[in-house]
Protein backbone atom coordinates (compact mmCIF):
# COMPACT_ATOMS: atom_id res chain seq x y z
CA UNK A 1 0.00 0.00 0.00
CA UNK A 2 3.16 1.84 -0.24
CA UNK A 3 2.18 3.19 -3.52
CA UNK A 4 -1.70 4.37 -2.66
CA UNK A 5 0.36 6.89 0.02
CA UNK A 6 3.34 7.67 -2.46
CA UNK A 7 0.12 8.41 -5.31
CA UNK A 8 -1.78 10.27 -2.98
CA UNK A 9 1.48 12.49 -1.75
CA UNK A 10 2.38 13.51 -5.50
CA UNK A 11 -1.26 13.77 -5.71
CA UNK A 12 -1.41 16.50 -3.30
CA UNK A 13 1.28 18.24 -4.20
CA UNK A 14 0.54 18.51 -7.68
CA UNK A 15 -2.68 20.16 -6.04
CA UNK A 16 -0.89 23.09 -4.30
CA UNK A 17 1.59 23.43 -7.86
CA UNK A 18 -1.32 23.94 -9.77
CA UNK A 19 -4.02 25.76 -7.50
CA UNK A 20 -0.79 28.21 -6.62
CA UNK A 21 -0.23 28.68 -10.63
CA UNK A 22 -3.84 29.53 -11.20
CA UNK A 23 -3.80 31.95 -8.56
CA UNK A 24 -0.61 33.53 -9.96
CA UNK A 25 -2.07 33.27 -13.67
CA UNK A 26 -5.17 35.16 -12.05
CA UNK A 27 -3.75 37.84 -10.27
CA UNK A 28 -1.24 38.52 -13.32
CA UNK A 29 -3.56 40.77 -15.16
CA UNK A 30 -1.65 42.63 -17.94
CA UNK A 31 1.59 41.20 -16.77
CA UNK A 32 3.50 40.15 -19.58
CA UNK A 33 6.66 38.64 -17.75
CA UNK A 34 3.67 35.72 -16.42
CA UNK A 35 3.16 33.59 -19.17
CA UNK A 36 0.30 31.77 -19.76
CA UNK A 37 2.93 28.25 -21.13
CA UNK A 38 3.33 27.55 -17.36
CA UNK A 39 0.43 26.14 -17.27
CA UNK A 40 0.77 23.40 -19.81
CA UNK A 41 4.36 22.86 -18.62
CA UNK A 42 2.24 21.41 -15.68
CA UNK A 43 0.97 19.26 -17.57
CA UNK A 44 4.54 16.73 -17.79
CA UNK A 45 4.05 15.68 -13.81
CA UNK A 46 0.76 15.13 -14.55
CA UNK A 47 1.30 12.60 -16.70
CA UNK A 48 4.39 11.40 -15.21
CA UNK A 49 2.55 10.29 -11.99
CA UNK A 50 -0.16 9.07 -13.14
CA UNK A 51 1.92 7.09 -15.88
CA UNK A 52 3.89 5.91 -12.48
CA UNK A 53 1.05 5.06 -10.30
CA UNK A 54 -0.31 2.88 -13.13
CA UNK A 55 3.17 0.94 -14.13
CA UNK A 56 3.25 -0.06 -10.05
CA UNK A 57 -0.10 -0.52 -9.81
CA UNK A 58 0.03 -3.14 -12.76
CA UNK A 59 3.41 -4.56 -11.45
CA UNK A 60 2.54 -5.43 -7.89
CA UNK A 61 -1.06 -6.51 -9.25
CA UNK A 62 -0.60 -7.58 -13.22
CA UNK A 63 -4.37 -8.31 -13.11
CA UNK A 64 -5.35 -5.08 -12.41
CA UNK A 65 -4.69 -3.88 -16.00
CA UNK A 66 -5.04 -5.95 -19.50
CA UNK A 67 -2.19 -4.66 -21.78
CA UNK A 68 -0.76 -2.60 -19.75
CA UNK A 69 2.79 -4.41 -18.75
CA UNK A 70 5.54 -2.04 -19.80
CA UNK A 71 6.34 1.82 -18.68
CA UNK A 72 5.33 2.24 -22.47
CA UNK A 73 1.92 0.94 -21.99
CA UNK A 74 1.33 2.67 -18.99
CA UNK A 75 2.95 6.05 -20.55
CA UNK A 76 0.65 5.45 -23.26
CA UNK A 77 -2.55 4.59 -21.17
CA UNK A 78 -1.70 8.05 -19.22
CA UNK A 79 -2.36 9.58 -22.26
CA UNK A 80 -4.62 7.96 -24.22
CA UNK A 81 -7.30 8.50 -20.70
CA UNK A 82 -5.87 12.26 -20.96
CA UNK A 83 -7.21 12.41 -24.34
CA UNK A 84 -10.18 10.61 -23.23
CA UNK A 85 -9.97 8.65 -26.95
CA UNK A 86 -9.85 5.19 -25.01
CA UNK A 87 -8.65 2.63 -27.81
CA UNK A 88 -9.88 -0.61 -25.25
CA UNK A 89 -6.39 -2.26 -26.01
CA UNK A 90 -5.30 -1.00 -22.74
CA UNK A 91 -7.52 -1.07 -19.92
CA UNK A 92 -8.50 -1.08 -16.28
CA UNK A 93 -9.87 -4.12 -15.08
CA UNK A 94 -9.11 -4.36 -11.50
CA UNK A 95 -11.34 -1.84 -8.74
CA UNK A 96 -8.18 -0.41 -7.75
CA UNK A 97 -7.17 0.62 -11.32
CA UNK A 98 -10.89 1.58 -12.12
CA UNK A 99 -10.58 4.37 -9.07
CA UNK A 100 -7.28 5.36 -9.76
CA UNK A 101 -8.40 5.58 -13.63
CA UNK A 102 -11.22 7.78 -12.51
CA UNK A 103 -9.15 9.86 -10.64
CA UNK A 104 -7.14 11.04 -13.69
CA UNK A 105 -10.39 11.27 -15.29
CA UNK A 106 -11.49 14.02 -13.17
CA UNK A 107 -8.37 15.51 -12.54
CA UNK A 108 -7.67 15.85 -16.08
CA UNK A 109 -11.21 17.30 -16.50
CA UNK A 110 -10.81 19.43 -13.50
CA UNK A 111 -7.38 20.65 -14.63
CA UNK A 112 -7.76 21.55 -18.22
CA UNK A 113 -11.29 23.43 -17.78
CA UNK A 114 -9.35 25.80 -15.39
CA UNK A 115 -6.37 25.71 -17.62
CA UNK A 116 -8.64 27.04 -20.18
CA UNK A 117 -10.35 29.50 -18.12
CA UNK A 118 -7.55 31.21 -17.08
CA UNK A 119 -5.37 31.18 -20.26
CA UNK A 120 -9.03 32.52 -22.18
CA UNK A 121 -8.91 35.39 -19.02
CA UNK A 122 -5.50 36.40 -19.61
CA UNK A 123 -5.84 36.18 -23.30
CA UNK A 124 -8.77 38.37 -23.17
CA UNK A 125 -6.87 41.03 -20.77
CA UNK A 126 -3.69 41.33 -22.79
CA UNK A 127 -5.81 41.81 -25.76
CA UNK A 128 -8.04 45.17 -23.90
CA UNK A 129 -4.50 46.40 -22.57
CA UNK A 130 -3.11 46.35 -26.75
CA UNK A 131 -6.61 47.80 -27.74
CA UNK A 132 -6.55 50.69 -25.48
CA UNK A 133 -2.73 51.04 -25.10
CA UNK A 134 -0.98 54.09 -26.51
CA UNK A 135 -1.37 54.82 -30.58
CA UNK A 136 1.13 52.31 -32.42
CA UNK A 137 0.69 54.64 -35.93
CA UNK A 138 3.54 56.85 -35.52
CA UNK A 139 3.74 59.89 -34.12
Amino acid sequence: MWQVLLFSVGLGLLVWWIIRELRTQLMAGSNPRVGVHSLITLLYPVVALFALAYYLTARTDPAQFDGLATRTDSLYFTIVTLGTIGYGDVHAVGQFARVLTMIQIAFDLVVIGAFVAVASSRVQVLLARRSTGPDTAGG
